[in-house]
């Protein structure tokens, strides 16, 4: 066997191992989408790119070893259209999630969020109703707001304590009335109306004590939705860019020992300049 094969082979040994944590991203998207994020389709691309990686490397690494000239024509064909598609997957993560974020509250530590930062593909798709009413049953199925619940020696946890919490987007979207309502602390999912009258925000007066509702038809519940959906899908598109550049290098490298390969085949000393067709195709390895 060649070198040239033998780098090609290693090539694709890296290269299935660069599938690993895209689809390791894919899958931890899909934990979220059942316990935390609650957006179950936004996973599946990811995870289909990782497997045909991994399948199209096994391909190109039977084409170096058994020197397959078709297997090889197909792992440069599907490596090319495979990087394609994370390239534009990268891009539509930063551009759906390119705006929003949470606003801080004075003397709390924790942001809130408001739907109106927020616009777009992805807004739209998570404000609509058919998607909210699954959403919005994910997050009650979650728990997420029970399991806010503290106390220490017994004693339930003081408002100084909580407004002292960094709470998730969630958290502070759909467990608690906004601020502004001037609600009164009774514990972390109880809230009684003060002396004066409500907030303008429509969200004040949807908010409920009510351990099923609380304030799951709040927009500040979507918002806090959109903004732990921006959290994830930036963590995973980071790894994503750092893979996507690895794979363009070894792709690069793939190319080079195969054209070296198509030489040699060819009988064709290196640099020499070959003859081409009379018509040449356009795109060729």
């Amino acid at each position: 066997m060649r070198t040239s094969n033998h780098l090609i082979g290693l090539i694709n040994f890296f290269t299935f191992l660069a599938s690993i944590p895209i689809l390791g991203g894919g899958i931890w998207l899909s934990s979220r989408a059942n316990n935390t994020d609650c957006l179950k389709f936004l996973q599946w691309p990811l995870i289909i790119i990782g497997v045909s990686i991994m399948v199209v490397s096994l391909a190109g690494f039977a084409g170096a070893c058994y020197r397959n000239t078709f297997l090889m024509y197909l792992y440069l064909w599907a490596m090319f259209f495979i990087i394609a598609a994370l390239v534009a997957f990268v891009i539509f993560a930063y551009a759906v999630t390119d705006k929003g974020s949470g606003r801080p509250v004075l003397n709390r530590v924790y942001l809130e969020y408001y739907l109106q930062d927020y616009s777009g593909w992805l807004e739209e798709r998570v404000s609509s109703q058919s998607y909210w009413g699954k959403i919005s049953s994910c997050i009650r199925d979650s728990h997420a707001c029970a399991k806010m619940g503290k106390s220490y020696n017994g004693i339930p946890e003081s408002a100084e304590m909580y407004y002292l919490r960094k709470l998730s987007p969630i958290e502070s979207g759909c467990c608690k009335p906004p601020t502004e309502c001037g609600y009164v602390y009774q514990n972390e999912t109880v809230w009684l109306p003060g002396g004066g009258l409500v907030g303008a925000d429509r969200d004040c007066v949807r908010w409920s004590n009510d351990q099923e509702q609380l304030c799951y038809n709040c927009n500040s519940c979507k918002a806090g939705v959109l903004a732990s959906l921006k959290k994830s899908w930036r963590k995973v598109s980071v790894i994503n860019i750092v893979i996507l550049i690895l794979l363009v290098i070894m792709y690069m490298v793939a190319i080079a020992a195969f054209r070296h390969n198509k030489r040699i085949d060819n009988d064709e000393p290196y640099g020499e300049t070959r003859m081409e067709k009379a018509q040449p195709s356009r795109i060729h390895f």
